[in-house]
């Protein structure tokens, strides 16, 4: 092999893996979006599958926004439920950050409303 086939070929994994990343990380949204309806989730999929290069990067631009805000609310949840999980093992959270905590998940949508009245009655026993 010569030294033009190797960087060739290096080039083209690199765009193969880059695609794949940008693909899962857009299908994975397209599931975690609670916006959209089921024809619409149908539509984007079908959408990728039949023109996936051209079909991933209108998703985005029309949807790139609306992308990072959910996984922004999603790191916030993950880091709000870690630091209740640290502070409850140690025995150190008073009932108003075991509710404020409670509160920030019902916000970001990883917990309904039930959970958190549950979460609230717990921590106000």
């Amino acid at each position: 092999m010569h030294l033009a086939d190797i960087l060739w070929t290096l080039l083209v994994l690199f765009f193969m893996i880059m695609y794949f990343m940008v693909f899962f990380m857009v299908v994975l949204d397209i599931f975690s979006d609670h916006t959209l309806k089921g024809w619409a989730k149908a539509l984007w999929v079908i959408a990728i599958l039949i023109a996936g290069p051209i079909t991933l990067l209108v998703y985005l631009i029309v949807r790139g926004r609306s992308m990072t805000e959910r996984r922004q609310a999603q790191v916030k949840a993950a880091e709000a439920s870690q630091k209740a999980y640290i502070q409850q093992a140690a025995g150190t959270a008073t009932p108003a950050d075991q509710i404020a905590t409670a509160k920030s998940l019902l916000d970001a949508g990883t917990i309904n409303q039930s959970e958190f009245d549950a979460l609230k009655a717990k921590a106000l026993a």
